[in-house]
């Protein structure tokens, strides 16, 4: 029998599995190698086609929709596209580079092309590199086609598109955002070059858009369009046999026309090329900032690492929100998609990252957060880049009819927590009033009366954002954020709050130690369901294993090496180890998001790298032995093994194949791995080996 508070979570659940069931007759175009500066962010799919564009904001307005903008080739009479089955293709980054480096072959045409894509770091540009290389021996007259399906401000109403004679480029705009899309070549010296064009519409009148003008190697040169609007690019380049050509195509996004000149006369004062060169050689020096002696690690070990701190900072925005995935192929599912700031992944993100030396991203997070929480003191479920709220399934009634607050509470807990590792890590603390004032006392005193009469905080969301109850996980969260609070007003000289945060604190340890025990079955539980509103008459326990179990350990409520929290994660490795090939640790048993097997299979659901890397990290938090840093190491490893070649980490992957499933990449599973690397190193430096 379900419990009163537990019937809408159920009805939810319900919900988004017959979401997942209509999804899963659709194919998922995995999204790999994004690079972006903050402001314009450019992700891809596999075949190196570009499949979102964000601006001004790193996940907010995708102008590309989830539309595919192509690349096309003509040579000797025949045409392709990129993602042609013919094709062979290797993608990655430039190493310790936000560079996307792709190399795709032709065998029978005998071309094979060498791209690199990237964002200038300053600018608002994207620039693609295409060599194009002869492989016949023969000379060859080659045309290229860069396509763009631009739906500006995410809609696909009202866009124009129009060919500028005096930049020689494809102008999109509508309203206060426009895009020049242009083409050149750099040798003997740069110059601006555009053989051909055309703008067009699609989606309308059985017009599919004008790639399709591409596919005879000649453009009809249509100068102007609106509505559904799309448009491309020709440059011819010259190859010598067995020799290289280079063209060259970028895109400038702005909020005015002028702005858009602006960057044009940059990109074709310093030439292409320069912002490529420059942007690369930037990343490369950001990505050493890194204070962590990682040369001691195994070089794919190392080099996942670097390539994980480079994806979080693609994914952070120039207003402060870390972006919990910019993947728009959950469009096609539930109108939505993760291009949200989660405070939860946003503390742990900004956790890690500050524990790299990265404090000024870290700073643009917390001051964000200061800037939304409500005047109550708690953080909603999530935000848009802009600050705004973002879209939501927690509800504020419960099935009673009864008000409810639709917060996972950890989300609060957890940027206090984060805020003071930030300003402990950064020796900073002189500067942290304005935080203390403004955001740390609001959201503790609304934790501190936030809490039932045994001290534990009030039912909220769990961290998967499926069940309302009071969880191990938040509870433990909430433990730390207090404890923050505390230190916080002991350093400010505030006696009174220091004593009412740190007794709250102690009362909630106290409470989880006591409430979240089982005796019978010799370890901890994953939620418990209040008898009654205020838990006088105790509590239902959920005893289904749960990944998020090792916060218990993770937040200092128990140690890791207690003989409860071995039972614990022991249980959690027997019973959420995926017993396939593949491997891994699942969420929880039958576990239906984005299920790739029935619930009656020994399959418990599929392994998610966070999952994994949590399990990782309490054999590292008690390793005693060389052994012990050797199945941690395993584990770390699998994540390098379950990414993509680019060192992409999805959310999940599937528990046969090994593909990606939901949104790749997550940040969250990148800035994991981060954290597990470091505390890797310092059980190395810890037990001398």
């Amino acid at each position: 029998m379900w419990l009163g508070e537990q019937d809408l979570s159920h009805r939810i659940d319900m919900l988004q599995s017959t979401l997942l069931q209509d999804k899963g007759s659709e194919r998922k175009v995995t999204r790999d190698l994004p690079v972006g500066n903050g402001h314009l962010l450019v992700n891809h799919d596999l075949a190196g086609n570009i499949r979102c564009i964000y601006y001004p904001h790193a996940g907010h307005e995708n102008h590309a929709l989830d539309h595919l903008s192509r690349f096309g080739v003509w040579v000797d009479g025949a045409f392709f596209w990129l993602g042609d089955s013919e094709l062979s293709i290797d993608r990655e980054y430039r190493d310790d580079s936000m560079v996307a480096h792709f190399v795709v072959k032709h065998a029978r045409l005998g071309l094979t092309l060498d791209i690199e894509d990237v964002v200038d770091h300053h600018s608002n540009v994207f620039i693609r590199r295409v060599g194009v290389q002869d492989t016949l021996g023969v000379p060859r007259s080659v045309r290229l086609f860069f396509h763009l399906d631009i739906n500006l401000y995410g809609s696909q109403i009202a866009n124009t598109c129009y060919f500028d004679p005096d930049l020689q480029s494809i102008v999109f705009y509508k309203g206060h955002r426009y895009v020049s899309l242009s083409s050149g070549v750099v040798a003997p010296q740069f110059s601006v070059q555009c053989d051909g064009y055309a703008c067009g519409q699609k989606g309308i009148h059985g017009l599919e858009g004008t790639w399709k003008d591409a596919e005879d190697g000649r453009l009809e040169g249509f100068p102007i369009s609106q509505g559904s609007i799309d448009g491309v690019v020709q440059l011819n380049v010259d190859v010598e046999a067995n020799q290289k050509a280079e063209g060259w195509f970028w895109f400038c996004f702005g909020k005015s026309l002028n702005e858009v000149k602006a960057v044009e006369k940059d990109v074709r004062t310093q030439g292409p090329d320069d912002f490529l060169t420059r942007t690369l050689a930037h990343w490369r020096r950001w990505v050493d900032r890194d204070r962590h002696p990682i040369e001691r690690l195994p070089d794919d070990i190392a080099k996942a690492y670097r390539t994980s701190l480079l994806i979080i900072r693609t994914n952070t925005d120039h207003d402060g929100a870390f972006i919990a995935a910019n993947d728009s192929t959950m469009l096609t599912s539930a109108q939505d998609t993760y291009s949200y700031m989660w405070p939860r992944d946003g503390a742990l993100i900004a956790h890690a990252l500050d524990r790299s030396g990265y404090h000024d991203l870290t700073r643009g997070f917390f001051s964000f957060c200061k800037r939304v929480i409500t005047p109550e003191g708690y953080l909603m479920h999530k935000y848009n880049p802009d600050g705004s709220v973002g879209a939501s399934w927690l509800a504020w009634i419960n099935a009673k009819g009864e008000r409810q607050l639709p917060i996972q509470e950890d989300e609060t807990a957890l940027v206090l927590y984060a805020l003071w590792n930030h300003y402990e890590v950064s020796d900073t603390l002189d500067d942290s009033l304005d935080d203390f004032e403004n955001m740390v006392i609001p959201a503790a005193n609304f934790m501190v009366d936030f809490r039932d009469e045994n001290g534990l905080p009030k039912p909220s969301y769990d961290l998967w954002e499926e069940r309302f109850g009071i969880f191990a996980f938040t509870a433990a969260s909430v433990y730390q954020g207090l404890l923050a609070a505390a230190k916080f007003a002991d350093f400010h000289g505030d006696e009174k709050l220091r004593a009412k945060y740190a007794k709250a604190a102690e009362e909630v340890k106290e409470a989880i130690v006591h409430h979240f025990y089982d005796a019978n079955q010799a370890r901890f539980v994953r939620a418990l369901y209040p008898v009654d509103e205020h838990g006088y008459r105790g509590y239902v326990k959920d005893m289904e294993p749960d990944s998020s179990l090792y916060a218990l350990f993770d937040f200092d409520v128990v140690p890791a090496g207690d003989e409860r929290v071995e039972n614990t994660m022991r249980f959690l490795r027997e019973t959420l180890w995926v017993p396939t090939e593949i491997g891994g640790i699942a969420r929880y048993r039958n576990d239906r998001y984005y299920a790739q097997v029935g619930e009656q299979s020994n399959v418990p659901g599929n392994p998610w790298f966070i999952c994994t890397l949590w399990y990782a990290e309490w054999l590292l938090a008690r390793a005693v032995s060389q052994a012990d840093l050797d199945e941690a190491l395993g584990m770390l490893r699998w994540c390098v093994q379950r990414a993509l070649p680019s060192g992409v980490m999805a959310e999940q992957v599937h528990p046969f194949t090994g593909e990606p499933l939901s949104v790749s990449p997550l940040t969250w599973s990148h800035a994991t791995y981060i954290k597990v690397v470091q505390e890797f190193l310092a059980a190395q430096e810890r037990l001398g080996v």
